[in-house]
């Protein structure tokens, strides 16, 4: 749709689509990836300058700039509207294309208080995920013009074709739209709260700066992240492993206040 084969992406270097979609980019699409450091995982329009590919057949030809937001790798963190304005003015004034990973687009959203609709205007693709903070029980949605999303169509037609019957489905989906948005910023709250707990902990080095409904911890010394998860898990916290000596939580529709403090209680439990 925004590419072909033997052409390059430019990303943030944990981005999903790079780290997580085990090169379904490179084996769908034909496609390499330009993979740059970020700000806690938002690329900065300098730094698409400085990875523009030059016009020479030795190089793939640089047609794609990919956001993410909120980043997971980042720890949740969100882009202003500002940023992506200047980086989208200079990707179509150098002919490339801008799309956005909006896995947790809303959460984005709740914190800026952006207007979902301005996106539009910087963007070729949209894909946003129904099924993490919005709490559907399954389900993502591509917005884009109408021929990027008949291409999309055909790409899932020979990649197996959609869902029959899927309806009930689909209303879970515009439920979750229509009531579950503004109630976001609870999550983000009581990951704050988690956040301001896990910092005190001895066991805990450091908190990365906690803007949304992730909160990512570095281990210090005494536990290994096997260790931890380990221990979390048999005193009913499920968190993941996030790295050599991260761990990431993640607040959501179904965690509460009350399930909040009984969590707290239970890091601090942890010596």
């Amino acid at each position: 749709m925004l590419s072909q084969p033997y052409e390059e992406v430019i990303c943030y270097k944990g981005a999903h689509i790079y780290k997580y979609e085990g090169g379904g980019v490179a084996g769908t699409s034909g496609l390499s990836f330009r993979l740059v450091d970020g700000d806690r995982g938002r690329i900065s329009l300098d730094e698409v300058k400085a990875n523009i590919n030059p016009d020479d057949i030795h190089f793939p030809k640089t047609s794609v700039i990919a956001l993410e937001n909120t980043v997971n790798k980042g720890g949740g963190s969100y882009y202003s509207l500002e940023d992506i304005a200047d980086i989208a003015s200079f990707s179509r004034s150098n002919g490339l294309k801008m799309h956005l990973d909006g896995a947790r687009f809303f959460n984005a959203l709740v914190e800026t208080k952006d207007n979902a609709s301005d996106y539009g205007r910087f963007f070729d693709t949209i894909s946003i995920c129904l099924s993490k903070g919005l709490g559907a029980p399954v389900g993502s949605l591509l917005v884009g013009k109408r021929e990027y999303i008949n291409a999309a169509r055909r790409v899932r037609k020979f990649m197996g074709g959609g869902m029959r019957q899927a309806g009930y489905l689909a209303a879970a989906g515009i439920y979750a739209l229509e009531n579950n948005i503004d109630r976001l910023i609870h999550d983000h709250t009581r990951a704050r709260v988690l956040g301001d707990i896990l910092i005190q902990r001895p066991w805990v080095s450091k908190v990365h700066p906690v803007e949304t409904n992730i909160v990512i911890i570095k281990l210090s010394t005494g536990y290994t992240v096997n260790e931890m998860l380990d221990l979390m898990q048999k005193k009913g916290i499920q968190a993941v492993p996030f790295g050599a000596d991260e761990i990431r939580l993640v607040t959501h529709l179904d965690f509460d206040d009350y399930q909040l403090d009984q969590g707290v209680e239970i890091i601090k439990s942890i010596k």
